[in-house]
């Protein structure tokens, strides 16, 4: 399993253990938003007095590596396994360079 970097950019709700939206940048520079609950994306203990952006990660899986002409690694990864975490608008496949993962 992977682990791809992400922001928190923000506490979005105080329902238990705590809600926060992230951030994803693509290979494209496309900005993907998630919102699920704090202990997904980080260890940290996170509120709305939180200082914000904060580093987080997505267990994620990786479906495709491959080298691009200009010598950087890119990979097809998904985020629905094994916490089930999708995108705002339901995504849960992305096109990230490999230096984004752990």
């Amino acid at each position: 399993m992977y682990m791809v970097n992400v922001q928190i950019v923000r506490f979005v709700d105080s329902s238990f253990p705590g809600w926060v939206e992230c951030l994803l940048i693509d290979t494209s520079g496309r900005e993907w938003f998630f919102i699920d609950k704090a202990p997904i994306f980080t260890d940290q203990n996170l509120h709305e007095k939180s200082s914000y952006p904060q580093h987080g990660k997505i267990a994620c899986e990786m479906i495709r590596l491959w080298v691009e002409q200009d010598g950087r690694e890119r990979c097809i990864i998904k985020t629905d396994q094994p916490e089930g975490i999708s995108a705002k608008g339901g995504e849960v496949e992305f096109e990230v360079f490999y230096d984004q993962l752990k």
